[in-house]
C-alpha cells in the first residue's frame, strides 16, 4: 500500500444540475462504483461476503473537497487509494480527475459489518490479505 486504482466514467446528462455541471452528490455515486470496482479487481465479490459470511461493508464516514467542476460529456478518472486497512474498516483517499485537473478530493472511510446485527466486525482474514496485496 498505497497502491492507485484508476477508473473511468463519462459524465451523462442525469449527473448534472440546471447549471450543466455534475451535481456535487453525484461525486459520491462515483467514488462508489470506482471502490466497488476496485474490489472486482482485487477478487472480492460483495455478494460472495453477503451471502458466505454475512458481511457487507458501510460508509462509516465521508468527506470531500470541490476544486473544479465536471461537464456533460466529460470523461472522468477516479483514483483509489487505500490510505489504511484497519481490523474492521478500510480508509479511502479518492479524487476525481478530468484530464490533468482534479475536480474533487474525498476521504472515505468503510466499515466491514455483520449484516444480522449490522455491528462491527473484523475484516474476515481472506479479504484483509487480497486488499493488503492489492
Amino acid at each position: 500500500m498505497p497502491s492507485v486504482f484508476n477508473w473511468s466514467v463519462r459524465v451523462y446528462y442525469e449527473d448534472t444540475d440546471a447549471g450543466g455541471i455534475v451535481f456535487y452528490a453525484n461525486y459520491l455515486k462515483f467514488f462508489e462504483r470506482a471502490r466497488t470496482e476496485w474490489l472486482r479487481a482485487t477478487g472480492i465479490q460483495q455478494q460472495e461476503l453477503l451471502d458466505a459470511d454475512g458481511t457487507a461493508f458501510v460508509v462509516k464516514s465521508a468527506s470531500l473537497d470541490y476544486h473544479a467542476p465536471a461537464r456533460l460529456d466529460d470523461e472522468l478518472t477516479i483514483r483509489t487509494t487505500v490510505e489504511k486497512l484497519g481490523r474492521a474498516s478500510v480508509q479511502f483517499s479518492q479524487e476525481a480527475w478530468c484530464g490533468d485537473v482534479l475536480l474533487t478530493s474525498a476521504s472515505v472511510k468503510v466499515g466491514c459489518v455483520d449484516t444480522s446485527t449490522m455491528r462491527p466486525r473484523s475484516l474476515p482474514e481472506h479479504v484483509a490479505a487480497k486488499m493488503r496485496a492489492a
